[in-house]
């Protein structure tokens, strides 16, 4: 038996822009996939954490505590444990990242080292991959330092400086000595073990403090912001541009809700977010790593339609199935693969591609700008943006059984026809300027006069409806609306009284495939916030600020959602819409460095 504790969100997570692991409190990796982001969960004991699951762990006898920490400014994980006799280990947890030979060096590559901080503890070390979500045990090889396991499909390599009968055996053993394990693809080592791991990992601090120290930070809260960010880069699938929404599937959100979903695609509405409050942070190359993507998605579509979603290399089938061997999270399934939003029509995206795109034609910094010929394509997606606008869907919170004309939707279309129009401006195009501008108006008039609910004094979820949506606070973000606006603020009030539970927000008041959402949602808590401060509500900004940096796990990640009683974290994890929720909050609330210099 492993020593492995109920499975929780109190995870850290490593990663280097090609794949990415979740590393427990003990220092156990559970959950892992290869190649990709999307793929095949070598380590899944975050869904099974039985015997049937796979985990890599490191386990100290006698175990009695532990502590956890990043390297600052870094995406290297340590983890100490202690025993009963106050002896332990330290376990240091990374995937390398560096520029080698001019080019950002990222391979398939785990690599643990361990040091004694005192004593003479014994460890054992449990390596349990598994291939096909866990169905598939390996075929074991052993050579001279190193262990293979064998899969129908891939095989991996584990190279080590620690005897491998006792790895092999799963045997406690004194760790005597630093050690070592690489764990990546079948592949020779160019160098030993422990030069191998030691510069894999000078180079990757190396690498994160640099990319660390050229942000742009608010004063306050800076160890928060720089934490979300590198994680938010992490969620970067480097390859093509595309960016995770999350790195799991299936933690539901809320405790057996059902509502347990695959998050390890590429929504364009989630990745613009992550862009702009990168790009608020001076972080501008995940956004033109990003724009490559785009850009081949609006290419493709040829002015028709655009899915919400596509697989992060823009697979557009993404089939929705249940995996029944799986227990899933706490036993509370079911285990889903695919999602089956990528089939929904949702028109909110035209907005997000356009604003996702809208800054590399104003950015004089990047490498490549973009300029008349990508502004038409883009007018073709303005084009469906107003064909559709006042069209039903399934709106951006995925109603599966529901259509309506939903006014975040029609929102976004709005600003994808503004933001066209903006762009003409800077390509002296009057003629488009013109042209867009009109039809921004008309949208934004039918907005105002169809989505306005006279009975509730606020912006409804839909045109003509009664219903409340978190989502309608993105008016004042995307400059639909001033803040100060009494439509505004009447809105916010409303949505305060009736969504909200504390400091925190739920998305919507209506029962939807599933009920009533139980949880609060992140994201919309983190929209109260920046709504509170454009209206000049800033203490109290900062008190639900403050509230929701106390919610996050130890080492300052979030989940999508949030219990309002237990404060526990729900849902997929680590969100980038939380994440990019946190920096956005930060920047707009925190002092002004001229306060201070």
């Amino acid at each position: 038996m492993t020593q492995a504790t109920r499975p929780s969100l109190d995870l850290g997570v490593i990663g280097n822009c090609a794949f990415s692991a979740l590393v427990d409190a003990r220092g156990a990796i559970v959950w892992c996939c290869l190649p990709r982001f999307d793929g095949d969960p070598v380590f899944n004991a975050l869904l099974d954490p039985s015997e049937n699951g796979s985990t890599w762990a490191i386990e100290l006898e006698d175990f009695e505590r532990s502590e956890q920490q990043y390297e600052p400014n870094t995406a290297i994980l340590r983890t100490r444990l202690y025993d009963r006799q106050g002896q332990g280990i330290e376990i240091s947890d990374f995937a390398p990242r560096f520029i080698n030979r001019g080019r950002t060096f990222r391979p398939l590559t785990l690599v643990r080292r361990v040091s004694v901080l005192g004593g003479s503890p014994r460890i054992r070390v449990l390596l349990r991959p598994r291939f096909d979500w866990g169905r598939q045990r390996p075929t074991i090889t052993q050579g001279s330092s190193h262990i293979r396991y064998v899969g129908p499909h891939t095989a991996l390599r584990m190279n080590s400086d620690v005897p491998l009968s006792y790895i092999l055996s799963e045997s406690f053993f004194v760790a005597d000595r630093s050690m070592n394990f690489i764990l990546g693809p079948d592949e020779t080592l160019l160098t030993g073990i422990e030069d191998t791991a030691r510069g894999f990992e000078q180079e990757t601090s190396a690498y994160w403090k640099h990319w660390s120290r050229a942000l742009s930070v608010p004063l306050q809260w800076q160890d928060a912001v720089i934490r979300a960010a590198i994680t938010l880069k992490m969620s970067l699938f480097e390859d093509t541009g595309a960016i995770v929404a999350a790195m799991t599937t299936s933690i539901p959100e809320a405790a057996d809700s059902g509502r347990n979903w695959d998050y390890r695609f590429c929504w364009l509405r989630d990745a613009f977010f992550v862009v702009r409050a990168l790009n608020s942070v001076s972080e501008v190359g995940t956004m033109e790593d990003y724009l490559r993507w785009l850009n081949n998605v609006v290419v493709r579509s040829r002015g028709g339609h655009i899915q919400p979603l596509y697989g992060i290399g823009q697979e557009a089938h993404l089939s929705e199935s249940v995996l029944e061997h799986l227990p899933g999270y706490r036993g509370m399934g079911p285990v889903r693969v695919g999602n089956q939003a990528a089939e929904h029509f949702q028109h909110d995206v035209y907005g997000n591609i356009v604003l996702g795109a809208a800054q590399a034609f104003h950015d004089h910094r990047l490498f490549r700008r973009s300029g008349r010929m990508e502004f038409g394509y883009l007018e073709a997606v303005g084009e469906q943006a107003f064909r559709v606008h006042d069209q039903p869907d399934a709106g951006m919170w995925e109603l599966r059984t529901r259509a309506r004309v939903h006014t975040s939707s029609s929102l976004m279309c709005w600003a994808a026809c503004d933001r066209l129009s903006k762009i003409a401006q800077t390509l002296e195009l009057p003629q488009r300027v013109l042209y867009w501008r009109e039809r921004a108006d008309l949208i934004r008039e039918r907005i105002l006069r169809e989505a306005w609910c006279e009975e509730r004094g606020a912006f409804a979820e839909s045109f003509g409806g009664r219903d409340l949506d978190a989502s309608v606070l993105l008016m004042a973000e995307v400059n639909f609306i001033e803040p100060h606006d009494p439509r505004f603020i009447s809105t916010l009030a409303a949505l305060e009284r009736h969504l909200c539970d504390g400091p925190y927000m739920r998305r919507y008041e209506a029962p939807d495939d599933f009920g009533r959402p139980e949880t609060a949602f992140n994201i919309c808590t983190f929209w109260r916030i920046d709504a509170l401060a454009r209206v000049g509500r800033h203490a109290e900004a900062c008190e639900i600020f403050e509230q929701m940096l106390a919610n996050r796990n130890p080492l300052g990640l979030l989940s999508e959602d949030t219990h309002e009683a237990t404060r526990e974290l729900w849902g997929n994890f680590p969100q980038t819409y939380s994440m990019v929720g946190l920096i956005n909050a930060a920047t707009r609330l925190s002092t002004s460095w001229d306060s201070v210099i």
